[in-house]
């Protein structure tokens, strides 16, 4: 039923099959002999496992003289298995023995459906919590004066009030994780409050006006970025480096934006914007320098270093977008590349439904009210003009210098249209000129690139 190996080392092991699937039992090194006896013992226990009878006399009394570290062996092999109250007796001893550096390292590895920058943000609140707190602290004796001692290590740290909010919240998230393992009864961590602001304080709205004074100073891979992040809502660097030439659909005006941050979410792997109309002669423009056989839109070293084995980072992204901030003679403000998101879907909210917003910009309508949308100058412009209050007068339209409705309003009624107040024309219209212009020398198809020849 069975058979016993040797190594060169002298140390023994037992092989067989049990319900299907061979398992091994590990002895070590000791006398052939007292190996050959366990091996005869071991063969009884399949026996009586397999056709589901008790142990016989003589296996109770072998197995009463076995060590505990022995019957591990055998439970561990399926051999054996412990009454409710040794189970009961062995969890308890499990549990006592389990410290929060164990099993904040445990949990961590066995998340396998987080990205590797989770686990990367995940470390900086698992570091504190060692250091704070104490690797070596059993996770039973930890309770709520800890938890309070926590957040104040936090702050006086000089953390920003967000930052402990937020490490607080991974806090409370990995002892939720041992109260659902049994390890504790009770998250020390919940009556632990610290207030979050919605981050207004950091918010920053960057005008179109602003955003064409930065455009004016980029080169050309920069415009690109700038033009993506700002007019297109895209994340940066993440999905600004991820977009490629086959996802902009020039003919149809659209663009399909690769969302590596909410892959791993079902159906959030893509979204589809417009190709809103100050992004198109930029992204043309590019097009048009691009080398041939270019996969992404913005090439060069960008991309290969802020991919790492890691996740997306922002490599030198920020510094460099911050001395073209002052290049342009504006101040850089914080969080500079959501500033750009959150400005696009402001503006957007001024004549679109939340949802078709939310849809486009990658976000829920949650996360929208509470982190990107602002009250901008231009509202309180129109706050004084009592008669019209709705955003999407054509006053509105132009005072905020966006229009993300290809169609247009009558220039026939409104001489200064947003087209002409805009950086560029409807897509529309300027995909029609393009075309008529475009076939008469290439047969306008920018998104076939083998078949369109260089100019």
């Amino acid at each position: 039923m069975s058979s016993l190996n040797v190594n060169k080392r002298g140390a023994y092991r037992i092989l067989f099959f049990l319900d299907g699937t061979r398992r091994t039992l590990y002895l070590g090194k000791q006398q052939q002999s007292a190996a050959e006896e366990v091996q005869r013992q071991v063969d009884k226990l399949i026996q009586s496992v397999e056709l589901s009878l008790g142990f016989s006399p003589e296996s109770m009394r072998w197995l009463a003289s076995t060590s505990n570290q022995f019957k591990a062996k055998l439970i561990a092999v399926g051999l054996l298995q412990l009454s409710p109250e040794e189970a009961r007796k062995q969890e308890d001893e499990r549990k006592a023995k389990m410290t929060l550096g164990r099993f904040l390292d445990e949990y961590v590895a066995s998340r396998v459906d987080v990205k590797p920058a989770t686990r990367e943000v995940w470390s900086k609140p698992v570091k504190n919590l060692k250091d704070c707190l104490g690797k070596d602290t059993p996770v039973a004796d930890i309770h709520g004066g800890d938890a309070e001692k926590f957040r104040l290590y936090l702050v006086e740290r000089g953390l920003a009030k967000a930052t402990v909010h937020k490490r607080i919240q991974f806090a409370r998230q990995f002892f939720h994780a041992m109260r659902r393992s049994k390890h504790i009864t009770e998250n020390p961590f919940l009556e632990v409050k610290v207030a979050s602001s919605a981050g207004t304080d950091r918010q920053h709205y960057v005008s179109p006006d602003d955003a064409q004074r930065i455009l004016d100073v980029c080169n050309p891979t920069w415009l690109v970025i700038v033009a993506l992040s700002r007019f297109g809502g895209l994340r940066c660097p993440s999905e600004v480096l991820s977009l490629r030439w086959e996802d902009v659909n020039f003919p149809e005006g659209r663009i399909v934006v690769q969302s590596p941050k909410t892959e791993h979410h079902e159906g959030k792997g893509t979204r589809t914007i417009p190709m809103f109309p100050e992004l198109l002669p930029i992204l043309l423009d590019a097009y048009e320098v691009a080398p041939k056989g270019a996969v992404y839109v913005v090439e060069g070293d960008y991309r290969e270093k802020s991919l790492t084995p890691k996740g997306w980072i922002n490599c030198n992204l920020r510094t460099q977008f911050k001395r073209l901030i002052l290049r342009a003679g504006l101040t850089p403000w914080e969080r500079i590349f959501h500033a750009m998101r959150a400005s696009l879907e402001t503006d957007l909210m001024k004549s679109h439904p939340l949802h078709v917003v939310c849809a486009w910009l990658g976000n829920t309508p949650k996360i929208a009210m509470r982190h990107y949308l602002q009250v901008t100058p231009a509202d309180f412009d129109l706050a004084k003009n009592p008669v019209r209050t709705e955003y999407n007068t054509p006053s509105a339209q132009n005072t905020t210098r966006h229009t993300a409705d290809t169609s247009g309003p009558d220039d026939s009624k409104n001489e200064k249209s947003p087209e002409k107040q805009g950086l560029c024309p409807p897509v529309s219209a300027t995909v029609s000129s393009m075309q008529a212009s475009e076939t008469e020398r290439t047969g306008f198809e920018p998104a076939d690139r083998k078949n369109r020849s260089r100019i």
